[in-house]
């Protein structure tokens, strides 16, 4: 992995930094972890992230259910939205901005350098009149939703504005939020079936939840590393969530998967890492490819382990290509077969693989 994104504030409103404009923080005296010397969550996550050179990502929820400027308490809530009209009560609102810009200053001054951004709350923006009424013609299971429809403009272009002068080159990540500051699109546990014609990042959880969940099912290895290539192979990248157990730590499934990922990764990355979009992401359901930037090389995953003779048709060759299996000097042999290409790659290459095989094309 190259970048990490924390969790420094979700919808609840619980912040993981020692944040002077709420109570509601692990620093807190009423929290019993106050005391410890590393109450401070998020500067000990992103220094010990920081210092084996990955990027620091600050994830931070826009909406916030604790605060009494987004949930006002004179109002029951109606769902996850603000729970007053805004037109009516500007100075409420205000007053969320303020706090909500306050805090994110905050994480941009007094945490280090920070690489992403990662704003949370999509449903927190600003709408048009068209969208307003759209949504207050909106059918959910045959009954006019009661929430109030309404703009809740946060002031996103200062926010950007303000976090880069204290971090300029800063990835923002406004998701789901069409405009100047979606640097980037974070689709959630999906994968776009032919990837995306702009940056993007697929966010998914190892487990079935986003929080710790005791005996939560996780997904198998093999599964993982397949989802990771089909990401790669279609110019994304991977973001996978674990949730940590109350303790801080992870549950023990969550460590052996991360090490055979790793295993996997310290055979295989130079197909993964700095490579492209090939002209095509793949053929059939188990084949996805790659390419280097210049390229000159392209990098073949299988996810099947692959047999003695298989046919790429997708995969272009001439005379001057070298073929090998990562992990092996041994040239493998080819030739055309009809708007194909057939490679015999000896079993005694790939008996030994697992998760997914990977050849290695270089063009002179």
């Amino acid at each position: 992995m190259k970048y990490m994104v924390f969790t420094t504030k979700h919808h609840d409103g619980f912040c993981m930094f020692d944040t002077k404009y709420t109570d509601y923080k692990i620093t807190d005296k009423s929290v019993p972890f106050s005391s410890n010397p590393r109450s401070n969550v998020t500067k000990e996550v992103f220094n010990a992230f920081r210092n084996e050179n990955f990027w620091v990502g600050a994830y931070f929820s826009k909406p916030d259910w604790h605060s009494p400027y987004y949930w006002w308490n004179k109002f029951p809530p109606f769902d996850r939205n603000v729970n007053y009209d805004i037109k009516k009560y500007p100075q409420q609102w205000k007053n969320f901005v303020d706090y909500t810009h306050n805090q994110i200053n905050e994480l941009m001054t007094d945490y280090g350098k920070v690489d992403i951004l990662w704003l949370d709350g999509g449903w927190v923006r600003t709408k048009t009149e068209a969208e307003i009424n759209a949504d207050m013609n909106e059918v959910m299971d045959g009954v006019k939703p009661i929430r109030l429809s309404q703009s809740q403009d946060i002031n996103m272009p200062l926010i950007a504005k303000n976090a880069r002068l204290k971090q300029p080159k800063l990835i923002v990540v406004d998701r789901a939020v069409p405009g100047e500051q979606q640097n980037y699109l974070t689709p959630e546990q999906h994968i776009p079936e032919n990837g995306l014609p702009y940056p993007w990042e697929t966010c998914m959880t190892m487990g079935n939840s986003w929080s710790y969940a005791p005996n939560d099912v996780y997904k198998p290895t093999n599964e993982i590393i397949e989802k990771l290539v089909d990401i790669v192979s279609k110019g994304g990248n991977y973001l996978l969530n674990i949730g940590p157990a109350p303790d801080g730590s992870f549950d023990d499934t969550a460590y052996a998967r991360l090490k055979a990922i790793g295993k996997w990764m310290h055979a295989n990355g130079e197909a993964i890492y700095g490579t492209r979009m090939y002209s095509v992401f793949g053929e059939g359901n188990n084949v996805r490819y790659t390419s280097s930037k210049d390229g000159k090389t392209q990098y073949v995953f299988f996810f099947d382990q692959p047999a003695e003779k298989v046919q790429l048709s997708k995969l272009p060759l001439d005379k001057n290509v070298k073929l090998t299996m990562l992990g092996s000097k041994q040239a493998l042999k080819w030739k055309q077969a009809e708007g194909a290409v057939e490679i015999a790659i000896p079993s005694a290459l790939t008996k030994n693989g697992e998760h997914v095989w990977v050849m290695k094309v270089e063009r002179k």
